[in-house]
């Protein structure tokens, strides 16, 4: 049976210098996994920092993590004014592999924040405002540990989420997880959390990451320590359906290993042309990393 909704707030509600004044002795990460993305990232870190660190310290650091580029995104977002940390020489130990959650998982361990913070690099027109939205309940509710953000998305109607989120993700949440159908976008790559909370918690390294994260974080801690926020209005690069064919796959393989149901060993993606082997890992929990002694 589906429980109560998650709590929902809008970024206008929440007001910078208000944060600032909460925000107290608590730092902010906020971390940007970047692949290939020379174009935009950089106009979202010179955003950041100007609007959230230069005019206001709401911001301490920004920090972009490099998943084995082939252009220039490192050097554009280091002279922009991020920290950038190249993934293949981050924990090597537990593999170099890439991928946006094991590029999400390096930054959680390079970061300094309390609280930690996630935006995609792919987002045109990005407002500073979407962090803003993600921070404004950490900060302001001591009763809430992640923040999911949900946006409109010019390109499909309303404010749900994309077609592997209405096709894959909601109807498997539906049968397994009804307690997270309140989340309008659980594919969303803009959230937030409390360190204490996050370095308690494994990441699946490829596109299941959003959604595992979702669902380890209500187990953990309850749906009513979750909160979402509407950020606006989002414009990022639509992908085509032979690239969300593996996205799909993995993100499925996500909520059916976390409802106990066994899936293929092979991870293999089958068409009429081939087969795309799909990388389907988890990395363990930052502190048991850290206890490892491998940080």
């Amino acid at each position: 049976m589906r429980s109560a909704s998650v709590r929902t707030f809008h970024a206008d509600e929440f007001s910078p210098a208000d944060l600032v004044d909460a925000k107290g002795a608590t730092t902010v990460s906020l971390c940007l996994p970047a692949r290939n993305e020379e174009s935009t990232v950089g106009l979202i870190v010179d955003e950041i920092r100007h609007a959230l660190i230069d005019s206001i310290p709401l911001v301490d650091e920004i920090l972009v993590v490099d998943d084995h580029s082939s252009d220039d995104t490192a050097a554009v977002a280091r002279d922009a004014g991020a920290r950038v940390v190249d993934a293949s020489e981050v924990l090597v130990g537990y593999g170099g592999g890439h991928g946006k959650g094991e590029a999400l998982w390096k930054s959680l361990h390079e970061a300094r924040g309390d609280v930690v913070g996630w935006v995609d690099a792919d987002i045109r027109e990005f407002d500073a405002k979407f962090v803003v939205g993600l921070l404004g309940p950490l900060l302001l509710d001591p009763t809430v540990d992640f923040v999911k953000g949900f946006y409109e998305r010019p390109e499909f109607t309303g404010i749900g989420g994309g077609r592997v989120t209405e096709l894959a993700a909601r109807p498997l949440l539906s049968m397994f997880f009804p307690e997270l159908t309140s989340v309008f976008q659980p594919l969303g790559g803009e959230y937030a959390g409390r360190r204490s909370v996050l370095e308690q918690l494994p990441f699946v390294v490829g596109y299941g990451v959003d959604v595992a994260l979702l669902i380890d974080i209500a187990r953990r801690c309850g749906v009513e320590r979750i909160a979402q926020v509407d950020l606006g209005v989002r414009h990022h690069r639509n992908r085509s359906l032979a690239e969300l064919g593996p996205q799909s796959y993995a993100v499925i393989s996500a909520i059916l290993g976390r409802a106990g149901v066994d899936v293929a060993s092979d991870h293999l993606l089958y068409r009429p042309d081939g087969a795309t082997p799909i990388v389907i890992d988890e990395r363990p929990p930052i502190s048991q990393v850290r206890l490892d002694g491998a940080a």
